[in-house]
């Protein structure tokens, strides 16, 4: 069985509503070898699917000599029928499970279990299991997860809870398991309560699944005493059989080729992130929320109402006192700075580089131009959307002063800072950074610091990773960016007192 990727728009969108991107066989031997090579004699799959996992079960109990009996759970029987369309015995389909493996789980636990869970991201799963999550996570970790936390980290709860008394586990999950906001408290309490044996990651160019918008990585992990170290496993190039080698005898596992093994503490890991190479020395350095705060771009709720193009002003003669200069889409910037010429290049093509806003809470007293467009806006249903509808009026944007810098944030679209010489706002494609500083030659200086070549390995510590090498930073984590210390001193800036203290004289 290969790996099945979508083959429409249509096809993509029905498989992230279930979550569903299988598995290659490459990889799915390679997980299952690490779970069954301790003996056990039982196997489940909670996501069977297409039966990847079931399948390469059936091939590495055959390599290993022994019998092992299959187990398996789903939630939509239809696509039984592809793994049954790949080998996988009807037999073994037949006693596949039906249900919802987190929230009505098997009773019983099991010796090994693999798994690709469903990658169903937390704005698509309904409110009522979202509390019914919620209350999971309160249950086992002793305090309920962000509300971002996506229906694969529920998963991996579940399925510890189920792992034997010396049993282990492979799952392989979106980075986002262990980047996100509410990964330190899932991360504290497995890291407590289990043996942490190996992470494998992926070069971009070596993904199991190509053409997805996720970055993947594998967790090796064993239901006995955790240990104070584990191997931290990239794999450079695609179709490895070596990565089976590998994973047959993780806490002794070497390199081989294509396939590198790094040792690493299991705290030092845990906290600068599972997915993210080790960084020695960055703990110490400045960080950017030491220089300058980060926001946000603004986030209209309706583009297509608010950021108007220079035609479309004209058109609706809307007085220059309800537009506010505005940038939404990064490669309408694709510079280090952004100047008035730039401004007139883009209305020149048609893009959209005025904000509509007005504050004027009595449509009456808006003048009859901005008053017709509000009636217009109103008969389309814009007041009505979720994030419009709570503004007072609804069609006052928020507010941000002009940034004098801009993080264009997405990695694998050339991620930098932006000089915003123009004076402009930015929409969400943008972070807005507001330096601590009223001083412009203290903007340049932070700008040719944070534009040091240091800086793009920097954000990779930060950041949360995707398909492709794309790294997207929140406000919070770039504030958290290290800064090259060498930089800062070329630049002329001062270090901030704690650094003044431990800096060579």
């Amino acid at each position: 069985m290969t790996a099945a990727l979508p083959r429409s728009g249509s096809d993509r969108e029905a498989l992230r509503e279930k979550g569903q991107f299988w598995t290659p066989p490459w990889v799915a031997d390679a997980m299952v070898s690490y779970v069954i090579r301790t003996g056990a004699s039982e196997f489940l799959d909670p996501a069977v699917g297409a039966g990847a996992f079931v399948t390469a079960a059936i091939r590495e109990s055959e390599r290993a000599g022994r019998s092992v009996a299959l187990h398996g759970c789903e939630l939509h029987s239809e696509v039984l029928d592809q793994a049954a369309a790949a080998g996988v015995p009807r037999r073994v389909l037949d006693a596949v499970r039906i249900a919802d493996f987190v929230l009505d789980p098997p009773t019983r636990r099991f010796a090994a279990i693999a798994a690709n869970p469903p990658y169903i991201r937390h704005h698509r799963i309904p409110a009522s299991t979202k509390a019914a999550l919620r209350e999971l996570g309160r249950s086992v970790l002793g305090r309920p997860l962000d509300g971002r936390a996506g229906y694969h980290v529920y998963f991996l709860i579940r399925a510890l809870r189920l792992l034997a008394p010396g049993g282990r586990l492979a799952f392989i999950m979106p980075a986002d398991t262990c980047e996100g906001v509410f990964a330190p408290i899932l991360w504290r309490w497995i890291a407590a309560n289990y043996r942490l044996d190996g992470v494998v990651t992926f070069a971009p160019d070596a993904t199991p699944f190509p053409g997805v918008d996720t970055n993947a990585v594998i967790f090796l992990i064993e239901n006995s005493s955790p240990t104070s170290s584990l191997q931290w496993i990239v794999c450079q190039s695609p179709e490895n059989d070596g990565l089976r080698d590998v994973l047959e005898d993780v806490p002794s596992a070497s390199s081989v080729a294509g396939i590198e093994v790094i040792e690493r503490s299991r705290e030092e890991a845990v906290q600068t992130g599972l997915s993210r190479p080790l960084t020695p020395g960055l703990a110490d350095d400045p960080k950017l929320g030491e220089y300058a705060a980060v926001l946000r771009g603004i986030a209209t709720g309706a583009n297509e109402f608010f950021h108007l193009t220079a035609d479309r002003v004209r058109e609706l003669a809307i007085p220059h006192e309800f537009l506010i200069r505005a940038v939404g889409r990064t490669r309408d910037v694709p510079g280090a700075e952004i100047v008035e010429d730039d401004l007139r290049s883009l209305e020149a093509v048609g893009r959209p580089t005025y904000l509509f806003s007005a504050n004027e809470k009595d449509p009456e007293r808006l003048p009859a131009s901005v008053r017709a467009y509000v009636e217009r806006g109103e008969a389309q249903g814009f007041h009505e959307r979720a994030l419009i509808r709570v503004r007072r009026p609804w069609y006052r944007a928020e507010h941000r002063d002009p940034p004098p810098l801009l993080f264009a944030y997405l990695g694998r679209r050339n991620a930098r800072f932006i000089r915003n010489r123009a004076g402009v706002v930015p929409l969400t494609g943008f972070l807005c950074v507001y330096p601590h500083s009223t001083d412009p030659l203290h903007h340049e200086a932070l700008w040719h610091v944070l534009s040091a070549s240091a800086t793009p390995d920097r954000l990779a510590s930060v950041g949360k990773s995707y398909g492709g090498g794309a790294i997207k930073v929140e406000p919070r984590a770039l504030e958290r960016l290290p800064l090259d210390q060498g930089a800062i001193r070329q630049a002329g800036l001062p270090l901030p007192e704690r650094q003044l203290a431990i800096a060579p004289a």
